[in-house]
């Protein structure tokens, strides 16, 4: 079986992190990379013996057997639509767009293509949060607290509300995907932002946002986000069920219980190497494990930008759930992908 040929769309931090996990499995070859910033491009690609690419259409002539789409939140979209067109399996970063009708459109165009995807929620694959969910069975979460209370990230779109969507979009994603895999669906949001950007030129995002939320199962939760610290402060859930408190975040997970306290580490880094390796394995058509495909993606997209939306108008905003939610944003069918013996 010949190596799964990967091309790279953007060469910022995240794709930087992407082609050093995928250029350590003995299975992979970065095909190349393309990026807005030629000279950039050219520095990943030279560091992976690859090659530089003028634009998508170049990268897709070359005949990649998979796509990284590594771009900042605005710049979504024509990328999405050119690799489905090719019919090539893609990877991209969340957030999936900063506005819901491009992510709605991508979803629409994947499951009509019946593309295989995956998308960079690596939370999904720590192992502590698989042992949270099995102490969650048979005790139904009753509340649930998030929070991401950070910095302001040293790249100009970030605090432009239309280039990033702000931080509950471009970061509480993780943990409002987090809430919806152990909690479930939310059914109404309520949020507020103070109106306030942080002290960077042409901010325009709210520094604090606060959100209630109501689940469908008949949860309630709340969100903190936050980008007014110089340091990332604390990013996680608290969980509360019957005689049961989980603190659950990427340094780990805490337990208590009638047993007492006790505290289980977790591999942040492990997570980001699994989601690699799980959509290459799936892509090579030798497993099964893509926990974050673009479908379930888009069901976390809502629940940020519904959240947003909220802050900005200081009206509830109600979600579909459900079946409403699954067909809005459907699984796609049977994956296109490089098969074993490609």
């Amino acid at each position: 079986m010949r190596a799964c040929r990967v091309g790279l769309v953007g060469a910022g931090g995240v794709a930087q992190r992407h082609a050093q996990v995928l250029g350590g499995f003995s299975d992979v070859e970065i095909l190349g990379v393309t990026d807005v910033t030629r000279d950039a491009a050219a520095h990943l690609a030279d560091a992976h013996g690859a090659r530089t690419f003028v634009d998508v259409a170049e990268l897709l002539a070359a005949g990649p057997d998979a796509v990284y789409v590594c771009v900042p939140p605005f710049a979504h979209g024509p990328v999405e639509e050119a690799v489905i067109a090719a019919g090539v399996p893609m990877f991209v970063e969340k957030p999936v767009a900063v506005d819901l009708d491009t992510a709605e459109r991508v979803a629409d165009l994947v499951a009509r293509r019946g593309l295989l995807t995956g998308v960079g929620h690596h939370w999904r694959y720590l192992h502590v949060v698989e042992q949270a969910r099995e102490l969650l069975v048979g005790r139904p979460v009753r509340m649930v607290s998030g929070a991401w209370l950070d910095k302001v990230p040293p790249v100009a779109w970030w605090a432009r509300r239309d280039r990033s969507g702000g931080p509950v979009v471009e970061q509480a994603a993780h943990v409002l995907d987090l809430m919806r895999a152990l909690v479930g669906e939310v059914a109404e949001v309520t949020a507020y932002g103070d109106g306030a950007p942080p002290p960077v030129e042409g901010a325009d995002i709210d520094s604090v946002t606060t959100a209630a939320l109501r689940f469908a199962d008949g949860a309630v939760g709340t969100l903190a986000a936050a980008c007014v610290l110089g340091w990332k402060h604390r990013a996680g859930l608290e969980i509360l069920a019957d005689g049961l408190a989980l603190s659950l975040g990427e340094d780990g997970l805490t337990v208590r219980d009638g047993d007492g306290e006790r505290h289980l580490p977790a591999d942040p880094d492990g997570a980001r190497t699994a989601v690699d390796r799980a959509f290459v394995d799936a892509v090579r058509g030798v497993g099964d494990d893509v926990r974050v495909p673009y479908a379930e993606a888009l069901r976390t997209q809502r629940l940020a930008l519904a959240v947003a939306e909220s802050a900005r108008t200081g009206r509830p905003v109600s979600l579909p759930t459900g079946l409403a939610a699954t067909l809005r944003g459907a699984a796609a069918p049977a994956p296109v992908g490089v098969g074993p013996d490609a």
